[in-house]
């Protein structure tokens, strides 16, 4: 396998030269794929017999059907012809010494009962996900569309439903939220879209800013991702995929969803798609999104933030016959957010004390891919995002600028079964405070990267991945990735995967998200933190069942921690080790109409207790050590469908124990039904029925305002209650 993988970096330093040597025994092999006389693209062309040492041996059918092999001649062949949802063929040739070029057509019929199968996107290999050694968990379009019909303005219903992850208020007020990946903080999880990181991080607001309705799946990785992606995926990765264009050929779509509900809240949102010739397609977003302030235990302090959003995401496809492909999108959101106390109420000390945050971000990122000889794809992605904050804590504020970019360029080599990504990459985080200037932070990260899928048989592949990152700030650092895949019958896999990260300290993080940075002492003698993670996953199906069960752990050194004393904080890295172990347990049941899914989780987790003396560890605040769902679906297909949701979350430690030391355990009941009605499908979704509400146990406002700046307690259940939402969704 060594002198095999040196090989085929070899060929990917020296491309062109070698493919030109291979041509004099070696003949062109164009194959195409359809079905219903359609051009079928994504399908894909194997060589069965004879295996060739390096040539490809598999290929992918471009937009027009086609894919084109280099094979050896003489020699009699056989191909394996396979695509999503369509019944494999095979087709047999023998191939001369005298011959030059070859044509194929072969015609797919569709499955009787077709499984869904997913691409992925977020390892760079583009394979099926049973297929990726390393665990990808993918929320398909079905899942996406459920939650749209919750919560049509933002991805956080869709994310803190998923097994794994925790959505985290971090801002009562402004509503600002986080996502914890397997009990590590929020600050850790890297948000993209369409494998470019338009939103910075998975925390703050970005994703209360995205709605779901072009969203064509999601992807996420758990667990230490810097050999992947680098400094921003210590925790784990979520990339957001968008819907495609339309397929040649087949006709535009438009639609557009109206929602309201109960606490004043109201949602537009326009989808459009369609071809523009010559091989281009586009697609288009476009919401406004409101929200009226709201006061559920009668405090006179906000419990669910007012707001005004408007979202704007063009996107342009292009592809031809070649293998050459373009992706462009832009985007901006305007939005403006109030929350504090309401008009005419005061906070304990007897002033009042507004919350605002005024956002303007626009973003824009390309990415490109082309053929170079056969068999060597090259890829280039580049992005960027400015926004701008306009915060108010009270009497303060604190007026900033935030900038990212991003490049990248790899050349993928595809070895029939196995694939060899070899890459570069530049990322930049520029922040400007027009009145903090003290907290101003300019990093360029340069890194070069490797990624290897290697199959050894039909039952045992393995990825390789490694990253070399120079932080202009903290340094250089190494991070390797391995992971395994084993399938010893069919239906079942296990999957073994470790990996490292990093992750460099900003004066960002979950506590500084509800009080500013007024009151925070300057960033100095801070180290990147570090991490470790494994996990160990078992999937498989009996009979109707699906089964999956996840065991991880983690350990985070040098983590940042917020250290309060009388005049505000400090941000420090802890003496010891942050560590994370756990369990996911995931059962799911489809019969006829009839779905449903059980998962249980459970966390531990525990970090250095900066306010103990001595080496003190601690529970982390806010990580549930049980939590279970269960989710039953009738769906009637074409005409309507019914579910009802069930979450329990088990106690969590409190970092403010003002009130209580401890949260109380709480179950959320929710029910969603949709009727069609020709081209127009009416909702309703009933959420939290029982009323849950953390504001019945406890205050949300805290007696005296604590010295880091805050008025409120954290949030460690729901404070907007009972909520009833419905509306149409028509398609034009």
């Amino acid at each position: 396998m060594t002198v095999r993988l040196l090989d085929v970096l070899g060929m990917l330093l020296l491309g062109p030269r070698v493919a030109a040597a291979q041509t004099a025994d070696s003949a062109s092999v164009r194959v195409t794929v359809t079905h219903d006389s359609h051009p079928l693209a994504g399908a894909r062309i194997r060589l069965i017999t004879p295996p060739g040492p390096i040539r490809p041996a598999s290929t992918p059918t471009n937009a027009a059907g086609i894919g084109i092999l280099q094979l050896p001649v003489p020699g009699a062949h056989r191909l394996a012809v396979s695509a999503i949802g369509y019944q494999a063929d095979t087709l047999s040739l023998v191939l001369s010494g005298s011959t030059t070029d070859t044509a194929l057509f072969v015609a797919l019929e569709p499955e009787a009962a077709a499984l869904e199968e997913l691409i992925v996107e977020s390892t760079r290999s583009r394979r099926r996900v049973e297929e990726q050694p390393l665990r990808v968990e993918v929320l398909g379009r079905e899942e996406v569309e459920e939650k749209l019909l919750m919560t049509p303005g933002d991805i956080s219903m869709m994310l803190n439903e998923t097994g794994g992850l925790r959505v985290q208020t971090t801002s009562p007020s402004l509503g600002g939220a986080t996502v914890r990946v397997q009990g590590l903080r929020g600050r850790y999880t890297l948000l993209l879209a369409d494998g470019l990181p338009l939103y910075g991080q998975a925390g703050g607001l970005g994703l209360l800013q995205v709605p779901p309705m072009d969203l064509g799946q999601v992807e996420i990785i758990k667990g230490a991702s810097s050999a992947l992606y680098g400094s921003s995926a210590l925790g784990g990765v979520i990339n957001l995929i968008s819907r495609p264009p339309p397929a040649p050929g087949d006709a535009s779509q438009r639609e557009a969803l109206f929602n309201v509900t109960t606490l004043a809240g109201s949602d537009a949102v326009a989808y459009g798609a369609g071809r523009l010739g010559g091989g281009a397609g586009y697609t288009f977003l476009g919401g406004w999104h409101r929200q009226g302030r709201r006061d559920r235990d009668g405090d006179g302090w906000t419990d669910v933030p007012g707001y005004e959003r408007v979202v704007l995401r063009p996107r342009i496809t292009w592809s031809d016959p070649a293998g050459r492909s373009l992706f462009v999108t832009v985007g901006t959101t305007v939005e403006d957010r109030n929350g504090g106390t309401l008009p005419g109420k005061t906070a304990p000390d007897g002033a009042a004390f507004a919350e605002a945050l005024r956002t303007t971000r626009v973003d824009a990122g390309a990415s490109a891919r082309f053929p170079i000889g056969t068999g060597t794809l090259a890829t280039v992605r580049a992005s960027g995002m400015t926004q701008r904050h306009r915060h108010r804590f009270g009497e303060v504020r604190e007026p900033d600028q935030h900038s990212t970019f991003f490049t990248e360029a790899t050349l993928s080599r595809d070895l029939g079964r196995s694939i060899v990504v070899l890459g570069g990459a530049l990322q930049g985080e520029r922040y400007r405070s027009e009145l903090l200037s003290q907290f101003d932070f300019q990093f360029t990260v340069p890194g070069v990267f490797l990624h290897a899928e290697l199959v050894g048989s039909e039952r045992v592949s393995v990825a390789l991945s490694g990253r070399l990152d120079h932080h202009s700030r903290y340094g250089t650092f190494v991070n390797p990735r391995v992971s395994i895949l084993i399938s010893p019958r069919l239906g079942w896999s296990l999957r073994a995967s470790a990996g490292s990260g990093f992750f460099a300290p900003t004066p960002f993080t979950e506590e500084t998200e509800v009080t500013g940075l007024s009151r925070l002492t300057a960033l100095t003698g801070l180290t990147a933190e570090r991490a470790r993670s494994a996990s160990v996953d078992l999937q498989g199906l009996a009979g109707p069942f699906e089964v999956s069960a996840t065991f991880f752990g983690s350990e985070v050194d040098h983590a940042v921690q917020l250290l309060v004393d009388g005049s505000g904080g400090t941000l420090v890295n802890a003496a010891g080790p942050t560590r994370t172990y756990g369990a996911d347990l995931v059962g799911r049941l489809r019969h006829g109409p009839f779905g449903a899914t059980a998962s249980y989780a459970f966390t531990h987790a525990m970090e250095p207790d900066l306010s103990a003396t001595g080496e003190g560890s601690r529970s982390v605040p806010l990580t549930p050590r049980h939590s279970a769902g269960l989710v039953a679906v009738y769906e009637a297909e074409d005409r309507s469908r019914f579910g009802l949701e069930v979450y329990y979350t088990g106690r969590q430690l409190l970092e403010d124990q003002t009130y209580r030391q401890t949260s109380r355990p709480y179950l959320i009941v929710g029910a969603l039904g949709e009727w069609r009605i020709g081209r127009t499908r009416i909702f309703l979704n009933l959420e939290n029925l029982g009323g849950v509400r953390q504001t019945r146990h406890a205050p949300l406002v805290r007696p005296t305002r604590a010295p880091d700046g805050r008025w409120t307690t954290e949030v460690w259940g729901p404070l907007e209650g009972r909520v009833v939402n419905g509306g149409l969704r028509v398609t034009l």
